[in-house]
C-alpha cells in the first residue's frame, strides 16, 4: 500500500502529538542530531504547535500507521531563539513560515515524502499570504565522532526544493547528545526560500 501524505491543523493537531513525539524521539537519535528526548518532555514541547494559530503538522501514513510528520508554523508564533535572525529590512517577520522538523522512519525514505512535506508547507504558506520559508538544520564538524561512514547531508536536496543556505543567518539551540546528561549547545544555520511573486 503507498504511503498517504495528509496535511492536519486546527483542533485536530492533538491527535498527532503523540505519534510525532514518538518519531523525533526515534529519528532525532541518529547523527547530525544526536537527541535523547523523552515522550513526556516531546509532548510537552509539541504541545505549544499545536496550540498555535495556523500551525500545520503533515502527517505520512503506512496504513493506518504514522511513519513520518513535518511541521510548520508562522515565525511570529515561534521561540525568541528562532525568531532572532529574522529582523528589518531583510525580512518582515509577519510573512515568514517556519518549517520545523521532517521526521521519517528509514524504511520509507525515498519515496518522495520529503517532497510532499515541502509541497504541503509551502502551499500553506501561500495560503496564509507569507512569502518567505525557513528552517534551519545543526552543524556538526565535518570529523565529528558519530558521523557514520558515507553519512551525506541532505543539502543538495534543500537546494533543489529553491533554498538557499545562509551562514550569516543562526541560533543556538540546547539539547543534551547521547552521551551528555545536560542541556549543550548546538549552533543551528538557517536555509530561506522567498516564493516567486
Amino acid at each position: 500500500m503507498p504511503l498517504t501524505v495528509t496535511p492536519v491543523s486546527g483542533a485536530a493537531l492533538a491527535d498527532v502529538i503523540p505519534d510525532l513525539a514518538r518519531l523525533r524521539i526515534r529519528v532525532f537519535r541518529d547523527f547530525p542530531y544526536l537527541y535523547q528526548g523523552t515522550q513526556a518532555y516531546e509532548e510537552t514541547y509539541l504541545r505549544t504547535l499545536a496550540q498555535a494559530p495556523d500551525a500545520l503538522v503533515v502527517v505520512a501514513r503506512d496504513g493506518g500507521q504514522v511513519v513520518g510528520a513535518s511541521t510548520a508554523l508562522p515565525l511570529i508564533h515561534e521561540t525568541p531563539e528562532v525568531r532572532a535572525p529574522f529582523h528589518a529590512p531583510e525580512f518582515d517577520p509577519a510573512r515568514v513560515l517556519y518549517l520545523g522538523e521532517s521526521v521519517l522512519l528509514p524504511e520509507h525514505r525515498g519515496q518522495g515524502v520529503g517532497h510532499a512535506f515541502f509541497d504541503a508547507r509551502e502551499a500553506h504558506a501561500a495560503r496564509l499570504g507569507l512569502d518567505v520559508t525557513v528552517f534551519c538544520a545543526v552543524q556538526r564538524p565535518p570529523d565529528h565522532p558519530r558521523r557514520p561512514a558515507g553519512y551525506r547531508p541532505l543539502d543538495a536536496f534543500w537546494h533543489s526544493r529553491g533554498y538557499t543556505e545562509r551562514p550569516d543567518l543562526t541560533t543556538v539551540m540546547h539539547w543534551p547528545d547521547l552521551d551528555e546528561t545536560h542541556d549543550t549547545p548546538k549552533p543551528m544555520r538557517f536555509w530561506v526560500r522567498t516564493a516567486a511573486p
